[in-house]
């Protein structure tokens, strides 16, 4: 039998992505110990491509909780998009209707500012680990057994455990079947994605609706921008030149504004596949789910990192009340809390969806509808309201 090195702690996590580290910084901050164990080196995580776009209460999250104040410097405040139809550009004005802002900000970005937090602090994050296992998850001490970046046998032993290892989640997968129930809506569509060397085309996002299909025209930085396409999930990106690509890009925002994309050479090229996903409940004896190993969205909402940064808002504060005040029954309000905004975020980022894309054999009585759906969002001060209220994000419950 292997031997292993044991370490305790209050509360073991497993996945050091945005979710983890922001569960652990905030324990920290209450005064409770936590180990976070992830696969993947720092290195890999902080070098793969993520966008972003942070609601109010993600930033307040941020900055608030001391980890840093980078995105309010160097972030892109955006106080409305742009819904496109009919060649038409239609602005929905988040500050005037809601009194907020989003902030475009990359996840790597957030990333690499929780991991610099949490290693100024001095916690204990273990990245780059092998064979991973979770055991005892209804017992009074759950652990986490794995090998460490120096091909050494670990185990670490915890009074409450947290899967926040993301959307292919080992911890989910830990729970009998009959305990969980699964939700999926799998979409027939994909997004062709893009990085181009190139001034921005709008200071704010532009969401298009065409008769070619969606497009959703973002940034990243003065000289680099992010543009998607809709396209089938089986696409072969190498079959798509950079003439091409532009092309199609040029003709979803076509109107008769003259809107034109300002192009500049294509860096890279993928081809994103999405769907919707919840698991409930979001706890199994000792062991809660955060972020992705939970749920997923389609990214036309821009929800998915912002659930996972208030599933660590939310469970931190249960966590802080069944540790220091001795209350273990506070977590049953976790997958309740957590499910309704989850819930919420699904029903938008499902609508927002639907209303922008050409569905695989769409009549023109369903993309007429949508027309009608879309001129009644921007025609009326209450369908606009409701688009910012839910894009900027729901008050933190």
């Amino acid at each position: 039998m292997t031997q292993r090195s044991v370490t305790r702690t209050t509360v073991g996590i497993v996945g050091g992505g945005p979710a983890g580290l922001m569960l652990s910084h905030l324990l920290a901050r209450a005064g409770i110990d936590s180990v976070v164990v992830e696969r993947r080196t720092r290195r890999e995580i902080e070098e793969t491509v993520r966008a972003g776009i942070l609601e109010r209460d993600s930033v307040r999250l941020l900055v608030d909780s001391g980890v840093s104040d980078r995105v309010l410097r160097e972030g892109h405040e955006h106080r409305g998009i742009d819904l496109r139809f009919g060649g038409t550009s239609h602005r929905i004005d988040f500050q005037g209707l809601v009194g907020a802002s989003t902030w475009l900000y990359p996840q790597t970005a957030v990333f690499v500012d929780l991991a610099e937090a949490r290693e100024r602090d001095g916690a204990d994050v273990r990245f780059g680990c092998d064979d991973t296992a979770v055991v005892d998850l209804t017992s009074d001490r759950p652990g986490i057994r794995f090998t460490d970046a120096d091909g050494v046998a670990q185990e670490v032993r915890c009074d409450f455990l947290v899967g926040a290892d993301g959307s292919r989640s080992m911890c989910r997968q830990e729970v009998p079947e009959p305990e969980r129930r699964q939700f999926f809506r799998e979409y027939p569509f994909a997004w062709f994605g893009i990085l181009a060397e190139a001034p921005p085309s709008s200071p704010e996002l532009i969401y298009s609706h065409s008769e070619r299909g969606f497009a959703l025209i973002s940034q990243r930085t003065e000289t680099l921008q992010r543009m998607y396409f809709q396209c089938d999930p089986e696409e072969d990106v190498d079959a798509w030149s950079e003439d091409r690509i532009w092309e199609e890009l040029q003709a979803r925002v076509a109107g008769e504004d003259g809107l034109r994309l300002k192009e500049g050479p294509i860096v890279d090229k993928t081809v994103l596949r999405f769907r919707s996903f919840v698991c409930e409940p979001m706890r199994y004896g000792n062991m809660l789910l955060a972020g992705d190993a939970a749920h997923t969205v389609p990214p036309t909402g821009a929800k998915g990192l912002n659930l996972a940064l208030a599933d660590a808002r939310v469970l931190a504060e249960l966590l802080e009340r069944a540790v220091r005040k001795n209350d273990p029954d506070a977590l049953d309000e976790y997958s309740p809390r957590a499910l309704a905004r989850v819930w919420k975020a699904q029903h938008f980022s499902y609508w927002m969806t639907s209303m922008l894309h050409r569905l695989p054999e769409a009549s023109d009585f369903d993309v007429r509808r949508q027309l009608g759906e879309l001129s009644s969002v921007v025609e009326s001060r209450a369908g606009s309201t409701y688009l910012a209220e839910a894009y900027t994000g729901w008050p933190s419950s």
